[in-house]
Order: structure tokens, then C-alpha cells, then sequence
């Protein structure tokens, strides 16, 4: 799959996510339209997901928006993320509560880019979906 020139503004999750460089989505014959895209293609953990479950149910579209913010479910998920992906989904949060969803897009546009063939490189394991490279 090539990376689009514009991500979708579904493809950023309300924990933090940009689901344009999961693995899943990179490795699916039949990608999934993002967190609040439809559940077609989407992986069975991410159509239970109770984060997302949470936010609905709030009625707001991101964590960040809610007072508790960060909870016990997004501060285990940063723990996660932080330790065998070396990002912060909390941070990923911050920026666009500060820049916008737009912004933060691009610049994972431009991170995640194979710089070879323009293919999407999963943040969690590495590689090019398009050419298959490791980085």
C-alpha cells in the first residue's frame, strides 16, 4: 500500500494512534478505514475496543478531551507503546490538541514514508508494506 498524500483525519485514533502506520492495517489484503472509519477489514481487538467505547459513550472524539484524561486505560497504553515502540501515544494527544489533526498527520505522512517506494512503514514492526524493507 502506498502512503496517500493526505491521511485521513479517521485514521487518528482517540487514544493517540495514527492507524495509517499500524501493522494491521499495513499488513491487510483489505485495509480498515481507521478507528472511525466502519468495522470492515478492522482487526476484532480494535472493533471491541473499550477506549473507543469510552469516548462515544462520553460523547467527546479523543481522550484528550476528557477530564480524566490520561486514565488507567491510556496510561497502561502509553506504558505499552513507550517501551516496545518508542513513541507517546500521549504525546501524538498533546500535539494535536496543540497544532491540530492536520498538522500531526503530515508530519507522520512524512515519517512513515518509505523513502525507497513511498509505501507505508508499520510503527510497530518496521516494515515497508509496499517493498517489504526494514527500517
Amino acid at each position: 500500500m502506498k502512503m496517500p498524500q493526505e491521511i485521513e483525519t479517521a485514521f487518528f485514533a482517540p487514544c493517540g494512534m495514527n492507524c495509517m502506520i499500524c501493522y494491521k492495517h499495513c499488513a491487510h489484503k483489505r485495509p480498515c478505514a481507521g478507528c472511525f472509519g466502519s468495522d470492515d477489514g478492522k482487526p476484532g481487538h480494535c472493533r471491541k475496543c473499550k477506549i473507543k467505547d469510552c469516548v462515544e459513550h462520553k460523547g467527546i472524539s479523543y481522550c484528550y478531551e476528557c477530564s480524566q484524561y490520561p486514565c488507567k486505560r491510556i496510561r497502561d497504553l502509553e506504558k505499552s507503546y513507550r517501551t516496545r515502540y518508542g513513541i507517546s501515544l500521549v504525546e501524538n494527544s498533546r500535539f494535536v490538541k496543540q497544532y491540530g489533526i492536520s498538522a500531526f498527520l503530515e508530519r507522520q505522512r512524512k515519517a512513515y514514508c518509505c523513502p525507497s517506494c513511498g509505501g507505508v512503514i508499520s510503527l510497530h514492526d518496521g516494515w515497508c508494506s509496499q517493498c517489504h524493507a526494514k527500517f
